[in-house]
């Protein structure tokens, strides 16, 4: 059981981004597919505020939506970088 969850659309670069961050950390997530459609992805909604992805949840850290994939992958970094 992991603490990261991705939510993430199938073929968005910056999805892409930081699943790379992600695998090069070596951290397990779970990977949440949101519709394509904006106006289906109340979950996303619901948890940051706003519909676009990537959104990460860190429940570990008390990251309960956080968006914009430059924030992620300097997040990631500065939480997980060290860590091997």
């Amino acid at each position: 059981m992991t603490d990261l969850t991705l939510y993430e659309l199938e073929g968005c670069p910056y999805c892409t981004k930081v699943k790379t961050k992600l695998s090069e950390l070596g951290l397990e997530y779970e990977s949440v597919l949101v519709p394509r459609s904006h106006g289906e992805r109340t979950e996303v909604e619901e948890i940051s505020g706003q519909t676009g992805v990537p959104v990460l949840v860190d429940e570990a850290n008390g990251i309960e939506g956080m968006s914009e994939s430059d924030d992620i992958v300097e997040y990631l970094d500065e939480t997980y970088g060290d860590a091997s």
